[in-house]
Formats: C-alpha cells, structure tokens, sequence
C-alpha cells in the first residue's frame, strides 16, 4: 500500500498532510443549507477522529437532488423528500439524517426573539403581499402588548431551489386555501412577493440588513446571528416557541418504520407543544455504486454521526434520529445500496 501526500478540502479549509492511500479518500457532499450547520459541526469532529474530510457545498434542496443525479457528488442532501416512484425512476434511495425547525424572523426595533406572535393564515397573507404594513388589524390583534410600527413589511425569500422554502411552502398551503390554490408547496415558487436572498445565509443576511423585513431560515440560523424570531399558533390553537423540544413534539408522530422510501413531512403536525413549521433533512444517494468505498466512507461518517453526534445535534437546537430509527435506516443501507456486483457496500 503505497504512502502519497494528499490535500484534503472539508467545509472550506484545505489540509495537507501524508497518509495511506486508502485513508485518503474524502467524501463530497452538496445541497440543504438547512442542516448546514450541523453538518458543518459533524464534519469537523469526524475529521479530528478519523482523518477523513467531508467536502460539503451548502448550495440548497434543489442543487443537492440534480447533483447527485448527476453523479458528481457522493451524496445529496434534500429538506424536501423524494416521493418513492420518483427515487425509484432516478435510481436513488433516501434516508432522514436530522430534524429540525424552520422559523419566521423578523427586522423590528424593540422586539424581542419570541415576543412577536403569527397564526399560519396571517404569514400567508403577508408572504401574498395582501398585508403589507406591521400595524396592520390582523397584526395588531394578535400581539395587542406589543408596539407595532406602520411601517411597510419587506419580504424576503429564497432566490434558489429550497428544501427549507419546501418546508415553509408546505406549511403555508395546509394552513391557507389561498396559498395552496396560488403558489402551491415546492423547493422553488413563483413568489408573488419579496426580495430573494440564496440560501439559509443569504436570507438571514438579507433580513438583518433590511428593517421592517421577514423571512424564513432554519432554527440554527436565527439562534446563531441572535436574530428576532416569532412564535406561532399551532394546529391545536397553541402559540409555540421553535427549540428542540417543540421540534422534538413535532417528530414524535413521524412513522419512519412504515413509510416507503423514509418518505415524511413534518409540518402542521399535532400535539400542544409541536412546533407547526417542523421538517426533516434527508441524505440522497445512487443504490448503485460506482465508487463502493467512496458511498461506505459515506455511511461511516453518517452511522458515526447518527450515533454519536446527537449531543451535538441538540446543542444547536436540532432533534437527532432516535436509536430506533437509526436501525431501520442502517437496515436500509444494507438492501438498498449495492456495487458493481451485487454486494451490499455496508455490512
């Protein structure tokens, strides 16, 4: 076995040292910024124990599913699952690696993360443009402590294909017929309202810059760059806050046994304590492989993150997969993704 020097590139650092040929393989990964920061987190510590780098684009849903259709990733990485006829006819499978909240944040002087409250039908009409300023009735009814300026409400969107703008779609649509009937749920949307801003990163950006704005962003994101976030009405009439354990309500009524192709949506679940605009972020890969020891790197590094990266997924407010999930999900590995030959990759 021969001793080469390589370069190593994870999450945009490059590292340069010596090692064996078969420990110098990195994987690559693109897609969801959703768990970007998890993944950012995971990535850094299984470098530190294995050696092995992750190459990780946070570009978004929809980059992620046409790059691993096109082979040029090891994985992808969608916040929007794949229907099972659809990973079938593209020859892929899926499995849940995280989950997690989307939230609504806002720019507004004197309120604080928290304070600020929304029902679903409200948000829908704000992200239709047919509410446009803060002191609006419909705002002010719903926060009547609160000090609301009349100032104009700025939108702000994702500009790129999105499992996080999925997420928010999809819970827009269950809580609002206009919605449905007019844009529908889907990693891209014909907005009819607002600036758009790429990625969780550019959103956040975006909204902090811009007074007077709202957008969405993953929890992490909002928690993060100390922005203002609301609480919103649920399913059973209650106003929640986003963190872990209103993530975690929220997850609990997912049947990840039964479902075909791990194929869920979390939003607008039920439960008093469920966080309504919940969802999950799925990791996309070939069933079969042209690089066996590439997609068994891949499945290293996500058992490892799966079973011993759960504290670090609750310190940034994400809900880790359950033991019990864990199983099925390596039971998945085992049947569905095999070589050349035949041969599983993952024993």
């Amino acid at each position: 076995m021969n001793i080469r020097r390589y370069v190593a590139t994870f999450l945009g650092v490059t590292f340069v040292g010596f090692g064996l040929e078969a420990q110098a393989i990195d994987i690559t990964g693109a897609g969801a910024t959703f768990p970007y920061p998890i993944y950012a987190k995971w990535a850094d510590a299984y470098k530190q124990k294995t050696g092995v780098g992750l190459n990780y684009q946070s570009i978004g849903s929809g980059g992620g599913i046409a790059q691993i259709k096109a082979k040029t990733v090891d994985f992808g990485a969608s916040d929007m699952p794949l229907k099972p006829d659809d990973l079938q006819q593209a020859g892929l499978m899926q499995f849940p690696a995280i989950i997690g909240g989307v939230v609504p944040v806002v720019n507004l002087e004197a309120i604080a993360p928290g304070q600020l409250k929304f029902t679903g039908p409200v948000l829908a009409d704000i992200f239709l443009g047919k509410i446009k300023n803060w002191n609006d009735k419909a705002i002010a009814d719903l926060n009547p402590g609160l000090k609301l300026p009349a100032d104009p409400i700025t939108v702000v969107r994702r500009s790129d294909g999105s499992g996080t703008t999925f997420i928010w779609t999809d819970y827009l649509s269950k809580v609002s017929p206009e919605w449905k009937e007019k844009v529908g749920a889907s990693t891209a949307v014909a907005w009819p309202e607002g600036v758009g801003g790429k990625g969780n990163e550019g959103v956040a950006a975006y909204v902090q810059r811009i007074k007077g704005s709202i957008g969405y962003v993953e929890y992490a994101y909002a928690k993060k760059n100390k922005m203002s976030y609301a609480s919103v009405k649920n399913k059973e009439g209650q106003f929640v806050q986003p963190d872990d354990d209103t993530f975690q309500a929220a997850a609990a009524y997912a049947d990840w046994k039964n479902a075909p192709g791990f194929y869920q949506i979390l939003t607008d679940q039920p439960g008093k304590t469920s966080w309504p605009i919940t969802g999950a972020s799925f990791i996309l890969m070939h069933q079969k492989q042209d690089k066996p020891q590439n997609a068994t790197e891949v499945l290293k590094f996500f058992d490892w993150a799966l079973k011993s990266g759960q504290k670090m997924a609750t310190e940034l407010d994400y809900v880790p997969m359950p033991d019990s999930v864990t199983k099925v999900i390596a039971d998945a590995w085992r049947a569905q993704l095999k070589d050349g030959s035949g041969k599983p990759v993952w024993n």
